[in-house]
């Protein structure tokens, strides 16, 4: 149903137009010379054609209508320039627009580029508080709004500049009197257009928003698509995904509405301004020299003079659209870095540092509450460290932090006694090889995916690497064998196999740690099994931190760790926590007797 009532009190603040376009600035100000030229063109072509009335209304003035005469040679001659003018105007114009298309591209190009990098420095904890598909929304559809505007309206806009103030000299010109009418219908055209512009402004700010997470849904949706079958949860999320694209619809359809409203609104105002002209011309044809063809000239000239004031506020709907489009992707690139808080003067590790590292009275919570309370731990070069606890107990925690992917609330972490913060990130995470649960492989071929991280590497190295991770038997078997092109996150080959790649891969990385997060998860009993040997001689004289599920693969580590809600509840190797009979025996036994049974 068409809403009765004006946008309620609860939508968005108006956005901030002026830092939104001071930024937007900075992108078109690269382009100052190619801006210039189009805004020159725009003038003269406007120019030319603002010269059309008042020619136009001298061959009117050469009909004599009493004397059933015409001045034909004043017919032709005005007639021949006004063609060429307008030739020459429309131009002009095409070359003006084309220019301001390159703009436009460029701009979104060099937009679209800082978003991405600028996405790529961003912490972790921001992609946990934002959905992808929003994200995704803002760099395509978001930015794709602000190049149209930038195409488009910023021509019409200087155009429509341009023929307002000629279109009002001329008419100063023909009867200074008859341009009081405007002094009444213009500020009623401004005040009626303010008050929608608040109305709308909010809008439009609601409508990008829905559609981002509309995109955001979707997304989420296709990526589990597996698993919402498997479940027979499809009516489930239709319904959802109704309520998702309603309240999208709706959003983009209220601030359409009111929207629209502008332009017909001043359109009447245009059109009251031209009947009084027409009374009154006709009454200063009466009582003065006032001709004809001055009549139909600034007839012509109020119709330049008010169409652009239409015309705009037409296509404010759409510069409105753009500027919230462009504050939402700015929003992206105002998002503080990963590295904001790292000092000027980072340490650099070297090549050959001890490799042990120090948990020196650890304080973390990804909120307000506190994950890991006080966590001490030292570890020494080349020890292989098992973390081990419940879902939740804070394993991962400790790795996102070694890797100073989030910040600590208090404590230290230090790598051969040098504080991780005073390590440059970049430097940091090079002397760390990852093994993840989550697999990610790219679209590529499957030596671009072994050798990513290290440009080195050879074709050779693959092969090797992948024996020994008990791939390669598979990979010979591809038609391409290792030019076989991964399709995008390795959707064309199993789990296991996906792991088995990451691990081969993280065995071709020269690093000095290595962290093994649930690495043999998605791999079946008998190749966790065979692959075990090839783990050991990664692990060796590397500082390796395991997080595993199955305790059968952790006896060798040098040090288990038992957590629970970020605390250390138990330590030491298998044989010694076996000993004890405590949490982790029971745990240990659990398995085995699970193992058993199947």
């Amino acid at each position: 149903k068409m809403p009765k009532h004006g946008p309620k009190a609860n939508f968005e603040k108006a956005k901030d137009f002026k830092t939104t376009l001071k930024k937007l600035w900075i992108y078109l100000g690269k382009y100052k010379i190619l801006l210039f030229l189009a805004i020159l063109l725009t003038i003269i072509s406007n120019i030319f054609a603002l010269v059309n009335p008042i020619l136009s209304g001298k061959v009117i003035d050469s009909i004599k209508l009493g004397e059933n005469k015409v001045d034909f040679h004043i017919v032709y001659k005005y007639s021949i320039i006004m063609v060429i003018l307008y030739i020459l105007s429309a131009i002009l114009t095409y070359i003006g627009n084309l220019i301001m298309i390159k703009v436009g591209k460029n701009v979104v190009f060099k937009m679209r580029h800082d978003t991405f990098n600028h996405l790529i420095d961003l912490p972790i904890s921001y992609f946990d508080n934002n959905q992808i598909g929003d994200i995704l929304s803002k760099m395509s559809y978001d930015i794709d709004t602000v190049n149209t505007s930038l195409s488009n309206d910023f021509v019409t806009i200087c155009s429509s500049i341009v023929t307002i103030v000629g279109s009002l000299g001329m008419m100063l010109y023909l009867s200074p009197l008859l341009c009081l009418i405007f002094v009444i219908t213009i500020p009623m055209s401004i005040l009626f257009t303010k008050m929608q512009m608040k109305k709308t402004q909010p809008l439009f700010s609601r409508r990008s928003k829905a559609l981002g997470a509309l995109s955001g849904f979707n997304e989420e949706m296709i990526t589990g698509l597996k698993t919402i079958k498997s479940f027979n949860q499809e009516e489930n999320v239709l319904e959802k995904f109704k309520t998702v694209n309603k309240d999208a619809t709706y959003q983009t359809y209220i601030a359409d509405y009111y929207g629209c409203r502008m332009g017909p609104g001043v359109n009447f105002f245009n059109q009251l301004s031209l009947s009084l002209i027409c009374i009154f011309g006709a009454i200063l044809n009466l009582y003065s020299n006032f001709s004809y063809g001055k009549i139909a000239s600034f007839v012509q000239y109020s119709r330049k003079f008010s169409g652009p004031i239409n015309e705009t506020a037409n296509i404010f709907t759409d510069i409105q659209s753009a500027i919230a489009a462009a504050e939402r992707v700015f929003a992206i690139i105002d998002e503080p870095k990963e590295g904001y808080n790292d000092i000027k003067d980072s340490i650099k590790l070297e090549n050959d540092i001890k490799g042990n590292i120090k948990f020196d009275h650890v304080k973390f919570g990804y909120t307000e509450k506190i994950i890991i309370n006080d966590f001490n731990l030292d570890v020494k070069n080349g020890q292989r460290v098992a973390i081990v606890g419940k879902t939740g107990a804070g394993k991962s925690t400790l790795v996102n932090l070694l890797m100073r992917f989030y910040e600590l609330n208090d404590g230290k972490i230090c790598i051969d006694e040098i504080d991780i913060k005073n390590i440059d990130r970049k430097e940091l995470r090079s002397k760390f090889s990852m093994v993840l649960q989550d697999t990610w492989l790219f679209e590529g071929s499957v030596y671009d995916n072994l050798s990513y991280g290290n440009s080195q590497i050879t074709k050779n190295d693959c092969i090797e690497a992948a024996k020994k991770a008990h791939i390669d038997s598979f990979i010979m078997s591809l038609p391409n064998q290792y030019d076989t092109i991964i399709s995008e996150n390795g959707s064309n080959i199993s789990k296991g196999q996906k792991q088995l790649l990451t691990i081969a891969r993280a065995m071709l990385l020269k690093s000095n740690f290595l962290i093994l997060d649930e690495a043999t998860s998605n791999v079946d009993t008998q190749t966790e099994m065979a692959i075990q040997d090839a783990m050991q001689t990664l692990m060796k004289g590397k500082t390796s931190f395991i997080i595993a599920h199955r305790l059968s693969t952790i006896k060798n580590a040098d040090i288990i760790l038992l957590l629970d809600h970020g605390d250390i509840i138990e330590i030491g190797n298998h044989e010694s926590l076996m000993n004890q009979k405590g949490k982790y025996y029971e745990l240990y036994q659990s398995q085995w007797d699970n193992n058993s049974l199947t």
